[in-house]
This record gives C-alpha cells, sequence and structure tokens, in this order.
C-alpha cells in the first residue's frame, strides 16, 4: 500500500554487543532511498538507546545513540529492534520494559535477525506470524510458543509487525518496506545501488541444514537415523527401517515420530537433500552423480526434490553456494 505523504522517521534501538550490519544495512538501504526521494518524503532515520553512552557492537565498534529512551518523538512511523547476542543472549530489562509503550506509539515495529527475542520478552509477539535467523528458529518457537514462527521466509510481515532472517536479511526487510512505502520501481532501484537482489530465490531454506546433527547415542531411532546418514546412497523403506532395529514397521514409523517431529520418510528426504548439498558446494561432480550418491535416482527426481524443498534447482544451488 503507497502513501504519499511527508517525512517517515525510523527509529533503531541500540543496546550493548548488537550486531551493527543488523542496524546498518537497513538504515543504509532507507538513506539509499532517500538519495531518490524528495527532501519532503525522505525517510528520518534515527538511533535510540537507553543511554546517551557509547554502545559497543558486538564486533567492537562503538557507536553512539541519537536519543535516550525517553526523548523518542511522538508519530513515529516505524521502530526496528536489531539483533546480537545482546538481544537472545542478555536480560535488557529496561528495554523490555519500554518497548510496549514505544511500539503502541509506533505505526509499525519490527526486528532483524535476533531482535525477535526482545521483542518476545517484551510480550509483543502474541499471535503474530513472524521470524528470525534460521539457526534459531526452533529455539523462537520454544521460547515463544504465542508466536507463529515462519520458517522459510527471509522477511514476514504481518499486519504492523515485520521480522527478517538473519543479518544480510534486515536489508530485505528494508526493500520490502521501502516498496510498501514507495513503490517497487524504489526498491529496485535501492537494491541496485546495494548490489542486492530485490527477491531472494528461496527463502532462508539453502542456507541452513534441514536436519540437526546425528544422534549416535545407541537408542534405535539414533541408530536408524546414523545408518540413514552412512548409507544414504542406498534405497530405503520405512519397513527396511524398522527392521535395522527389529520393530514393525507401525511401532517404528510412531516412534520415529514422536522421537524425531518428523516421518521416517521425511527424514530420509532431507538427509538426502543435505548430503547433496554438501557435494555441489564441494565438488564439481556432474548432478547425475550426485543424485545416485544421494540415493535420489536420478538427476531429474533430485531437481523435482530441490524445486520443491528448496526453491530453487540443484544447478541453482551450486551457482550460488558451490566454491569449487
Amino acid at each position: 500500500m503507497q502513501e504519499n505523504r511527508a517525512h517517515r522517521t525510523v527509529a533503531m534501538v541500540l543496546f550493548n554487543d548488537v550486531l551493527l550490519l543488523d542496524v546498518t544495512g537497513p538504515m543504509d538501504a532507507f538513506a539509499i532511498a532517500n538519495r531518490f526521494l524528495p527532501e519532503n518524503k525522505q525517510y528520518r532515520l534515527l538511533t535510540v538507546a537507553e543511554h546517551p553512552h557509547p554502545i559497543r557492537g558486538s564486533c567492537g565498534l562503538k557507536v553512539v545513540a541519537d536519543l535516550s529512551l525517553q526523548d523518542l518523538p511522538a508519530g513515529l512511523d516505524l521502530l526496528l529492534v536489531p539483533g546480537g547476542p545482546g538481544a537472545y543472549d542478555v536480560a535488557l530489562p529496561a528495554l523490555e520494559r519500554w518497548l510496549p509503550q514505544a511500539v503502541g506509539a509506533a505505526k509499525r515495529f519490527g526486528a532483524i535477525c535476533t531482535g525477535v527475542f526482545l521483542l518476545g520478552r517484551a510480550g509483543l509477539l502474541g499471535g503474530y506470524r513472524c521470524t528470525t535467523h534460521w539457526n534459531y528458529l526452533e529455539r523462537l518457537a520454544k521460547a515463544f510458543p504465542e508466536a507463529k514462527v515462519q520458517t522459510e521466509q527471509i522477511y514476514v510481515m504481518d499486519r504492523n509487525l515485520i521480522t527478517s532472517g538473519g543479518i544480510t536479511a534486515g536489508i530485505d526487510l528494508a526493500l520490502a518496506i521501502v516498496a510498501e512505502d514507495h513503490g517497487k520501481a524504489l526498491a529496485l532501484e535501492v537494491a541496485k545501488v546495494l548490489l542486492v537482489a530485490r527477491h531472494r530465490q528461496g527463502g532462508q531454506t539453502p542456507y541452513g541444514p534441514l536436519l540437526a546433527a546425528v544422534p549416535r547415542d545407541g537408542s534405535p531411532v539414533a541408530r536408524v537415523q546414523a545408518y540413514v546418514v552412512d548409507h544414504i546412497d542406498q534405497a530405503f523403506t520405512v519397513q527396511k527401517m524398522a527392521d535395522l532395529v527389529a520393530m514393525s514397521g507401525r511401532n517404528f514409523a510412531r516412534t520415529f515420530q514422536r522421537e524425531v517431529g518428523i516421518t521416517p520418510l521425511q527424514y530420509l528426504q532431507n538427509a538426502r537433500i543435505d548430503q547433496a548439498r554438501k557435494l555441489l558446494e564441494g565438488s564439481d561432480l556432474p548432478l547425475k552423480v550426485v543424485a545416485a550418491r544421494c540415493g535420489f535416482g536420478s538427476d531429474r527426481h533430485m531437481r523435482k526434490v530441490f524445486c520443491e524443498r528448496i526453491g530453487m534447482t540443484p544447478a541453482q544451488y551450486r551457482a550460488q553456494f558451490g566454491g569449487v
């Protein structure tokens, strides 16, 4: 939805151990948008912190906020909370008490990366769809079950809340806001200046593994998980997996889903994809060979699974993430 009105004020919250790329990425995107906007339509960019003292970012650089919390002006268009160790590893009681009132007075609010944990501790995620860095999605869902955590999108807009995946995804978030405020054409111009894609292919899914580290604790389910990963080129059925631990197929399937959270066949497919991604990233093997080594049967089937699950073809994945 586009509007034509005066300055939009964007405030970014600062705190010790903030990830400065979460701050500077979005703020630079808005600043570049200002180059294309008439003066009376430009973003007014502010930083705000609990105290007017230098703040040390997680990389060691220091910054000073424009304003203290109590001096934040009225009529704020957007309040953003960045991430970093200071957002998810440390309690910030003053900020957490201040945020509900500040958000209530703002037209929109949001978080970059793990800044969403601060919003959650302030009680601001209830009933909202939201996201964070792929490595913290499970932690977010467990910490705030009232939130509707989305696992694949680079950013999520839900009513007056916008959240993004990790680190550079803050730029994607800012571009989405520019597109909503001033149109897609301007957002594309800003993206060109920043040398980033206006829309990333595949969302967050290509960036993190589909499976956590394989447990090797000797339990029946863990033994099957390890065997599947170690023999990923083989053909498997649920019954074949069950036979490995002398269980009935039905009992094994129930036990596996209860302990792992997905079905045995979903686990198998995810394991095949993760192994294929490693080969695509670290080798120049032909796609037919990758497909065979990972148990897909054919490169056509591997392509179908990649498109459905990763959002891009194996060739596109190799072009984006391959290192050889």
